[in-house]
């Protein structure tokens, strides 16, 4: 709130109508909700219209998260960090009404430059009263699309903090700068619009509740929101024992220096109604791409803190964060310094909230899951359309992964990364509708939820055939640091990546998780493989109904069902001898079984074959369709 306005609201001994608090803080989720359905309408972009990536929002006089639309957690803190940004930077004296500010400033936003955000102020009388702003992912802000970077200038056009609109007027000359500086312009535009509309109706909306309700009214109906919700907060973080709270995991590693672990250590302390998060242990800033900014080290904190003390309650508000104390030294991973490269900034964070959680499993073991997939499994593919030699750009995959098991319950199947919400796949039909793909294979994969008393959840595998030559990149991470079980769960699978050559017997494995600037031919397929989670409790107390259930629907394979679970099963049959089992879950507990995996391979991964190989003239003879069914053959359909 407006320092001045609550001066003298308080003062004048105001205090908000009750009634007329709960239709402000209605009246605030539907306008932000009313801002992403219209971007996701007008979009030009699968990345924004389908996957939805992309994040809108209101904020007070001074910057403050008001409400977010459901979107990625992640700028949670982002965009608040930046609408405070920008004011700072003109001050609020400079601003006019009909400005509209923008910037991708990676160091602004904690994020890559693909993020343009674009913030109205909001003006009442001649005063700013709040601000609108919107965040979405470009596909293409130039910069290389191919294999590694490593600083900040060779990913993109940087756009400093700049009025794209003054008093209501487009800035033409900027606006032609970013025209010339993307591959794809009129698509660029066409989310440029979008997300003009998007902020403009924010601003709508947040004036009519105004005119309706009064100023006083609203300002004030928002200060008791967030009052409320930092008393939720509060109360949710006395319920959890006083003590400090140490976790530690690692990611495979940056891309550059292959096989080098980069390590993530949290401290959490609880004390009364305060929360601590220290990120100090976490790595200093790497060489390669996967850095992000502070920004996004504290939506780190916030992200697990919301998840844990108020996880459904809306609107999202910065109320909810006043009992949250932040440490994070600058030149980590999460606050890196320019000019670090940050093309993958959302990978290391999704780790680093999982770990928040696992420091705090022995305090709140019901509360807490065991590790995820924690990676968005993407692929990067450009080419030409054969058809008319136009250039596309597609960010692939999103297929989501298995989510870890709670004490009471099995982890979810195929589910977004926590960091990215309400970030959806691209559907196969659209896929292959819009690029010269075939969607051979997606499909759950059998065995990779981490076996336990409650099982963690399914990840996905999905094979994509190259119709003609494109490139391809994928730069994966938590390969190595399998998801985590919890009191005797054990972990799930790694994420993975692939390439199946064209009527090659084996598909080409990156042991790291990254393949860069591949190229695929006709026939050629990229797959790629989500993790599982991880599992909750002993899976030598999995019960049998469950377990059955499991072998049955293709979740769990009988070879685990008997190693991991310790199941035995009739001759011929998929019914399980429930005391022929409990023998020899006996027996394996003597033994000591079975035994955990968390961590796969560690050593320097051996240099992927070259993307190179010969042709078969007489493969190149075969109809189109002829080719399909031979590709798929041994793939996925034989």
């Amino acid at each position: 709130m407006d320092a001045a306005l609550k001066a003298k609201l308080t003062s004048a001994g105001y205090r908000p109508d009750p009634v007329t608090t709960e239709i402000v803080r209605n009246g605030l989720i539907a306008a932000t909700e009313e801002m992403k359905t219209n971007l996701m309408r007008t979009a030009y972009n699968m990345i924004i219209y389908e996957a939805l990536d992309f994040t809108v929002g209101l904020f007070d006089a001074e910057g403050n998260t008001v409400s977010i639309g459901l979107g990625l957690p992640m700028f949670i803190r982002g965009m608040s960090d930046t609408v405070k940004t920008k004011l700072d930077h003109y001050g609020v004296e400079n601003l006019d009404p009909g400005d509209i500010l923008l910037t991708n400033d990676a160091y602004i936003t904690g994020s890559h430059l693909n993020h343009m955000t674009f913030t109205v102020p909001i003006f009442h009388d001649g005063e700013v009263v709040a601000f609108s702003c919107c965040m979405a992912h470009w596909p293409d802000v130039g910069g290389t699309l191919d294999g590694a970077t490593t600083d900040i200038f060779s990913e993109g056009l940087q756009m400093p903090i700049v009025k794209i609109y003054r008093k209501g007027v487009p800035n033409e000359e900027l606006i032609s700068i970013i025209r010339t500086n993307v591959r794809l312009p009129e698509r660029a535009m066409g989310d440029f619009r979008a997300q003009i509309a998007a902020v403009k109706t924010g601003e709508r909306r947040f004036l009519e509740m105004i005119q309706k309700y009064g100023r006083d009214a609203v300002i004030g109906g928002i200060e008791a929101i967030m009052d409320y919700s930092e008393a939720v907060a509060r109360a949710r973080v006395r319920e959890i024992p006083d003590g400090v709270y140490e976790a530690e995991s690692f990611m495979d590693d940056d891309g550059i220096k292959l096989g080098e672990r980069v390590p993530i250590r949290v401290r959490v302390e609880i004390a009364g109604e305060r929360m601590k998060v220290d990120l100090t242990d976490v790595a200093k800033q790497v060489a390669g791409f996967y850095n992000s900014g502070e920004t996004a080290g504290r939506s780190c904190c916030q992200v697990a803190f919301k998840c844990l003390t108020s996880a459904l309650d809306l609107p999202i508000n910065d109320g909810q964060f006043r009992a949250l104390e932040i440490v994070l030294p600058p030149g980590r991973v999460v606050s890196a310094l320019k000019p670090a490269a940050m093309r993958m900034w959302m990978t290391y964070p999704m780790t680093i909230i999982d770990t928040i959680f696992k420091a705090l499993a022995p305090a709140i073991p019901e509360h807490i899951i065991a590790g995820h997939h924690a990676d968005l499994v993407v692929g990067r593919v450009n080419g030409r359309r054969p058809k008319d030699d136009s250039f596309y750009i597609y960010l692939g995959g999103l297929i989501g992964g298995g989510w870890g098991a709670k004490r009471n319950s099995d982890g979810c199947n195929a589910t977004i990364a926590m960091n990215d919400g309400d970030t959806h796949n691209g559907p196969s039909e659209q896929v292959e509708a819009k690029y010269p793909l075939l969607v051979e294979r997606y499909a759950l994969r059998a065995d990779s939820g981490g076996a336990g008393r409650f099982r963690g959840g399914l990840g996905c595998e999905q094979v994509v055939q190259a119709r003609h030559d494109l490139r391809f990149n994928s730069q994966m991470d938590r390969v190595k640091c399998k998801p985590w079980g919890l009191e005797g769960g054990l972990c799930g699978s790694g994420n993975s990546v692939a390439i199946h050559r064209f009527a090659a017997a084996q598909e080409q494995r990156f042991h790291n998780g990254k393949a860069l600037n591949q190229v695929l031919h006709a026939g050629d397929a990229y797959i790629l493989r989500s993790g599982g989670g991880g599992g909750f409790g002993s899976p030598l107390e999995r019960d049998l109904e469950s377990l059955a259930r499991d072998v049955r629907c293709g979740y769990v394979s009988k070879h685990a069902a008997e190693t991991l679970y310790g199941a035995v099963f009739a001759p011929g049959s998929n019914t399980i001898d429930a005391a022929a089992t409990a023998a020899r879950r006996a027996e394996m507990r003597r033994q000591g079984l079975p035994q955990d995996e968390p961590i796969a391979d560690t050593g320097v991964p051996p240099p992927a074959p070259s993307h190179a190989h010969a042709h078969d003239h007489v493969h190149e003879k075969l109809s189109e369709e002829e080719r399909v069914a031979l590709a798929m053959t041994g793939r996925c359909c034989s």
